[in-house]
């Protein structure tokens, strides 16, 4: 994704309030089971139907070890001035299953990278969207609480600038000061990054985005973002929040 002058969109409820005391997820009441874990054990945190997002409350350090040393740290506010937000994979728990640290995916390089971070440093929200963008027909998917909610025709990356594949998020959602340019009314920014385009803007990262060129719809013609028909993105801006999981497969 080409920089672009924006304006932080941001919408994604804490549970309990972001600065405030909230609630980290229960475990053993999220994964229907006994209310009790072994000290110091992996529990694995999400599914189809819901997922949990990590905001930075502060400053987060993310390591590879719970307790190691930080290999990155992480602000409030990202470099485009949205909260900056993690995909919760899993928690290290104590004997009550409250979590202490959490296995996240991180919005750098290389794509799908996991770090851990402390529970301490988080705050938590619950996200019931998923999308799937499927390269071989060119589509991108919506789904709500396992349902599906939209589907659309998009363009995707060309062979020279392939859209990456795998598992990654919505990491930011941005609205461009033009509205009728490239962008279109604005774009939900994902963790993925360019396996091609490293010496870009901020690394190179992909987004799902409006567009001005309408003719692209269905296309592989993109430097690796996924453009979708304005209405279209209209729609799934306003429901994909920042946290909810995406999938790139071909």
């Amino acid at each position: 994704m080409r920089a672009l002058a924006v304006i932080p969109a941001v919408g994604l409820t804490l549970l309990g309030g972001c600065g405030g005391t909230e609630k980290h997820p229960n475990v053993a009441a999220d994964a229907a089971r006994p209310h009790a874990c072994a000290p110091g054990s992996f529990q694995r945190l999400g599914s189809t139907r819901l997922a949990y997002a990590a905001i930075v409350r502060l400053r987060a350090t993310a390591s590879r070890r719970p307790g190691a040393r930080a290999f990155a740290s992480f602000q409030r506010l990202n470099v485009n001035r949205v909260p900056t937000i993690f995909s919760i994979r899993g928690a290290l728990v104590d004997a009550r299953c409250k979590p202490r640290s959490y296995l996240v995916q991180i919005p750098k390089r290389p794509n799908g990278v996991t770090a851990w971070v402390p529970a301490a440093q988080v705050g938590v929200a619950k996200i019931s969207t998923r999308i799937v963008v499927d390269l071989s027909e060119r589509r991108v998917r919506l789904y709500k609480g396992g349902k599906l909610v939209l589907s659309s025709k998009a363009a995707i990356g060309a062979p020279a600038t392939p859209t990456p594949t795998g598992r990654f998020y919505v990491n930011q959602r941005l609205i461009p000061t033009d509205r009728s340019g490239p962008f279109g009314p604005g774009a939900v920014g994902l963790s993925a990054f360019s396996n091609v385009l490293t010496g870009w803007a901020q690394g190179g990262p992909i987004a799902i985005h409006g567009t001005n060129a309408p003719w692209s719809i269905g296309k592989a013609v993109s430097n690796g973002c996924i453009r979708i028909p304005n209405a279209v993105l209209a729609k799934l801006f306003d429901q994909a929040l920042s946290g909810t999981p995406v999938l790139i497969r071909n």
